[in-house]
């Protein structure tokens, strides 16, 4: 487990920064505690500054994985994010879509929504913008980029 290099931080930021926008720093400056980014087998993994000292006692072979995996770096060096990071994004998203019951199976098996399905957007949503997903109950889904 390693710290990420300066281009893999810029990547991995950049988009984050596609969700959440400006409140990048409240990922890593909580107020119960410092969080970090580790880089493990090309997973990023989010993990608190006193679990990543414990966890320095184990060899990187032998480490399966550590705090919650953010996503993962392609062999093109892109970066994917995960569904687990969703929990920790979803909060701060700046665009945001609901949809409603109806369609909410619908789209969790993969299926577009029509337009008829929405229940609410945030205003000023542009397109190929990165939304999150909730249901009508806000409970967050799916990233969507």
């Amino acid at each position: 487990m390693r710290p990420l290099t300066e281009e893999e931080t810029r990547v991995m930021f950049e988009k984050i920064a596609k969700y959440i926008g400006e409140n990048l720093q409240l990922l890593v400056d909580r107020p119960d505690g410092t969080y970090c980014f580790r880089l493990h087998n090309d997973r990023v993994y989010y993990v608190s500054e006193k679990i990543l000292k414990l966890a320095a006692n184990i060899s990187g072979d032998k480490l399966v994985s550590l705090g919650t995996c953010f996503g993962k770096f392609t062999k093109t060096h892109k970066f994917r994010l995960h569904i687990t990071a969703l929990d920790y994004l979803a909060p701060y998203a700046k665009y945001k879509v609901w949809i409603k019951p109806g369609a909410e199976q619908s789209f969790l098996y993969g299926n577009h929504v029509l337009k008829s399905g929405l229940g609410r957007i945030t205003e000023n949503t542009s397109q190929y913008q990165g939304v999150v997903v909730y249901s009508m109950a806000d409970i967050p889904l799916k990233l969507l980029k």
